[in-house]
């Protein structure tokens, strides 16, 4: 892919944004906030792709799939009013039926379009399957990466609006009452990712998004996780209730300072 094809990508994402816009201002605060939060993740791709000195066609690539990561939520959202997956459908599935419908990749070359349709596919999986070759990792790894440090701006930015100026959709529904479900916390004790079919209140939902520290692939991403603050930002949102004090203190701990990634090239400065 070169820079013209990347550029034609970038217009045709754009057009395809205002085909959602409507007459409702609700609904243009939800699929506002998608397409700000997809200019923030391909900022945070070349971040990443900094950090490791990726070669400047990888670059390119790693650029496409953070532009279309999410291209699946704005037809989400049209059809069914929500983000939340298990009330409607697989954003991410739908993203990558999106690109095939439209046509999207259809100057990029075979190889390339494949990755980015399997990446944007499978970007949301709770964990990564098994049996993918180390560049299809690569890539999977980087979009999980950029689009949780991007996530956390979001739902920070979201706590603090008026309820009046939210986005409807971001909250999933969940009801925003002072509880903690043990199991949840008690999968932030053994240092796991939480489901999120375990939840049952915000608070919980504030937790599955601590949980996402131990899921992070790169050095880069956890050194941004500490700049920007967003475990001590989110964590003073939820009660000490139980055991949340503790669980707070193991994802504290899983985002202390490891070696750089192999092949960083002393790039990890810019994070």
């Amino acid at each position: 892919m070169d820079d013209a094809t990347l550029s034609a990508l970038r217009c045709w994402f754009r057009d395809y944004c205002r085909t959602f816009y409507t007459d409702n201002e609700d609904d243009n605060r939800n699929i506002r906030l998608k397409e700000e939060h997809t200019a923030q993740v391909c900022a945070t791709m070349e971040l990443l792709a900094d950090s490791l000195a990726l070669a400047p066609a990888d670059r390119r690539l790693a650029a496409a799939v953070a532009l279309f990561h999410d291209v699946g939520r704005f037809e989400q959202f049209r059809r069914y009013r929500t983000f939340k997956d298990s009330a409607s459908v697989n954003h991410a599935a739908l993203g990558a039926r999106v690109l095939a419908e439209e046509g999207v990749l259809a100057g990029v070359a075979e190889g390339e379009r494949r990755l980015i349709a399997s990446t944007v596919g499978l970007h949301n999986v709770f964990r990564i399957p098994a049996g993918l070759d180390e560049r299809h990792l690569l890539f999977l790894r980087l979009i999980r990466d950029a689009d949780k440090l991007d996530i956390w701006r979001v739902f920070i930015e979201f706590y603090r609006q008026p309820a009046g100026e939210r986005a409807s959709a971001v909250s999933l529904g969940f009801p925003d009452i002072p509880h903690c479900t043990p199991a949840v916390v008690d999968t932030l004790l053994g240092g796991e990712m939480v489901d999120l079919a375990t939840l049952r209140t915000l608070n919980d939902f504030k937790l599955l998004q601590l949980s996402w520290v131990f899921d992070l692939n790169f050095s880069c991403s956890r050194q941004v996780v500490r700049e920007r603050g967003y475990v001590e930002l989110i964590a003073d949102m939820i009660p000490r209730q139980g055991d949340v004090a503790r669980a707070i203190e193991v994802v504290r701990d899983a985002l202390s300072p490891r070696e750089p990634d192999s092949g960083a090239a002393g790039a990890v400065g810019r994070c």
